[in-house]
């Protein structure tokens, strides 16, 4: 495949990593999600009405109907915070050590045990079927919706079409409209259901469009490859087909840290004075899914934990400010006891952190710079 799964991702900004404790990020049907923030409700936008108008012209010419182009652009619209998160789509970077603090927190850890307990029997037959470790499948499930908690309701014609409009990547969110209509045209699901990020990443595991048509399967033998409903059977079993058919070997691990030496394989280490990790052809394959060497660490890592391993043994050096983990964690439990909220205690300085900081900075008369060290975790 020419473009990689996750091509126009945020790492950080997954579904199932924004919203957490301090992540930092974020991440139709006549009706939209009275849930979803105002910026992403429809709006009036004659330049968006005319492309649209040219655009239903050109998909007519490709052969799809007026009854079916009527029916998904009904309630369609402009959604101005698509834009906006698009263009606001700076290199976002965070250590290697805030990354796992997310990707593989207790919390997910816990819920990721309990998700595989529930579908250990369709789980473990998809392993069967494609040879893709179940655990391996599990974490990359809560990576990208939390365990399906977090799957998206941004109305996917609107999200595509409101992107291939502005024009940064119109040829290729143009691509992905097109594709959303054939997944319509083959009745895959309805045009209330189909649903998503707000670029369009859909269902559980947050397949594009034209993924979706090249790797989607019908696991339960229904008709229809289903990804956006409450059984994750098929999105998982597409996730399986995407790895297998990108070289995914059975039996073989993603990799392991580097304790001690002699280790074989390719040695990575992602963060100068952390972990190391040897890794195998099959972390080559995750990276396929989104290609970031966090996100396989954290994929690779969360299964780990999900299967019953220990967390990471070597631990990662102190921050710039001169501030392990530990003190990252007890500055903010000591802000939240204060009335400061920070979101949560994950040891992760992210914009509630930093507002918490700067609010009780200000408290106190001192320069609110926002920024954490220790002279502020002893006043604390």
């Amino acid at each position: 495949m020419a473009i990689n799964r996750r091509h126009f991702s945020l790492g950080l900004g997954a579904l199932g990593l924004a919203g957490c404790s301090d992540a930092g990020s974020g991440r139709g049907s006549l009706s939209v999600s009275s849930s979803l923030p105002s910026d992403l409700m429809p709006v009036r936008n004659s330049g968006y009405d005319a492309w649209t108008a040219s655009f239903r012209t050109r998909a007519a010419n490709q052969g799809f109907s007026p009854d079916l182009l009527s029916s998904a652009f009904r309630g369609a619209g402009y959604l101005p915070g698509v834009v906006k998160r698009d263009r606001n789509q700076v290199e976002f970077k965070r250590s290697l050590e805030d990354y796992l603090s997310i990707a593989v927190s207790d919390e997910r850890v816990s819920k990721g045990r309990a998700a595989f307990a529930r579908h250990q029997s369709t789980l473990m037959a998809i392993e069967r079927a494609y040879g893709v470790d179940a655990y391996i499948l599990t974490a990359i499930w809560g990576l990208e919706s939390f365990y399906g908690e977090r799957r998206g309701d941004v109305p996917v014609i609107s999200a595509t079409s409101t992107l291939a409009f502005d024009g940064r990547r119109g040829a290729f969110f143009e691509k992905q409209l097109i594709a959303a209509l054939k997944i319509l045209r083959n009745g895959d699901t309805t045009v209330g259901n189909l649903t998503g990020s707000w670029a369009g990443a859909m269902g559980h595991t947050q397949f594009i469009p034209t993924s979706y048509l090249e790797y989607a399967v019908d696991f339960t033998g229904d008709g229809r490859s289903d990804i956006w409903g409450a059984d994750p059977s098929d999105a998982l079993a597409s996730t399986a087909a995407y790895l297998s058919r990108s070289g995914w070997q059975k039996g073989l691990r993603w990799g392991q840290e580097v304790v001690g030496s002699g280790a074989s394989g390719t040695i990575i280490q992602p963060q100068p004075g952390g972990p190391r990790f040897a890794v195998t052809s099959n972390f080559r394959v995750i990276k396929r899914y989104n290609n970031s060497d966090a996100y396989a660490i954290g994929v690779g890592h969360l299964a780990d934990r999900i299967a019953g391993g220990p967390p990471l043994r070597t631990s990662f050096p102190p921050d710039a400010n001169g501030m392990t983990k530990d003190d990252r964690v007890a500055l903010q439990r000591g802000l939240t006891s204060r009335g400061f909220d920070t979101g949560g205690s994950d040891g992760v300085i992210g914009p509630k952190t930093r507002e918490a900081i700067t609010a009780f900075q200000a408290s106190r008369g001192l320069t609110a710079t926002g920024e954490p060290s220790l002279t502020l975790l002893r006043m604390l």
